[in-house]
Parts: structure tokens; sequence; C-alpha cells
């Protein structure tokens, strides 16, 4: 559930500015229930946690009405600093242009839980953000969690935006269904 991209183009066009990035390399990571398990499993195995413990990590994990993405950002020289006003927004693959998709709300506390640290180890080159994306109460949000086949995350920094897709996995539909 880990997809590499890329907001901004390819080229360095710049001539002034060279204060800001010319591009972003994104990375991006869907904490789907598997992958909290096995992100659990992960801790289990590596500190000893009991049965009970690991159990406790998932259900701490596992955020109500609500789908999470551990986003990666690493500015491409400039000054290196990914501005605050970024934007995520989850989107079924192929919408059009206009259609903005679910906003993301980036959530620092999640750091916090070792469930949702994903299963690869931390490249520092990167600056995490776990972005929040509502299941309930939005259309596109409701249309994801009800079948669409496949997600896409847009990732907007100024004037830049990059993508991001997966396959939408049958356990998020799953738990999706029975809430």
């Amino acid at each position: 559930m880990r997809q590499d991209g890329r907001v901004g183009g390819a080229f360095d066009f710049r001539v002034v500015h060279t204060e800001h990035s010319y591009n972003y390399k994104l990375r991006a990571t869907w904490l789907t229930p598997e992958v909290i398990r096995a992100t659990a499993r992960l801790a289990q195995l590596s500190g000893g946690l009991s049965d009970e413990e690991t159990n406790a990590l998932v259900h701490e994990a596992e955020v109500p009405n609500a789908t999470v993405i551990l986003v990666e950002i690493d500015p491409r020289e400039g000054s290196g600093v990914i501005p605050l006003d970024w934007v995520a927004l989850m989107r079924p693959k192929g919408a059009s242009s206009n259609s903005n998709g679910v906003r993301g709300t980036s959530t620092p506390e999640l750091r916090q839980m070792r469930a949702l640290a994903g299963v690869f180890r931390r490249d520092y080159a990167y600056e995490q953000f776990w972005v929040v994306f509502p299941t309930t109460g939005n259309p596109t949000a409701e249309y994801l969690a009800a079948g669409a086949r496949e997600a896409e995350l847009v990732v907007r920094i100024g004037n830049k935006e990059g993508r991001v897709s997966w396959p939408v996995p049958e356990s998020v539909t799953r738990v999706e269904a029975r809430r």
C-alpha cells in the first residue's frame, strides 16, 4: 500500500526564486487494516510484546470513520522547507480535475501510535505527515468506501501537483460497510 510519486515537474526552469524547491519527492502509505496489523506484528516481534499488548496497538490505531495515509515529502533543492499550506485530497481515480475529492487533515498526534508507523524503515530525508480523511458525511468519501476500484491521492504544494493511486482494498470496503 506504499506508492512513490513526485509533486511538480521533472525539469528545473527556475531562473529566480531558487529559495523554493522545484519539485518534491512524494511517498504515500495507505494505512489499511492489513498494514496496521502488519506493523503491530513487527512491533510485537521486535519488542517482545504480548498478544494483548499487540491487540491494544491495533485497536488504538484504528481511527473510527476515517482513512489514514502516511504522506512523506522530500523537497528537492531550494530551501528544503515544505510550505505549511500544502493540501492532500483523496478521490476516485479518473475523477475530473474539477472534482476536489475529500480534503485530508494533517494529524501530527498520530505519530505517537506505533501501529501507524508503517512497515518500512524511516527515511529521514522525508518529512512525515499523518493525514486523516473522513469516510462518512461526504459523497466522495462514501463512494470510495462503497465500491470504487481505485483511489487517488492528490498532493498540492503551491502551484505544483502530484498524484499516487492504489486499488481500493476489499478490507477497506468491508470495514466501512460494517460501520
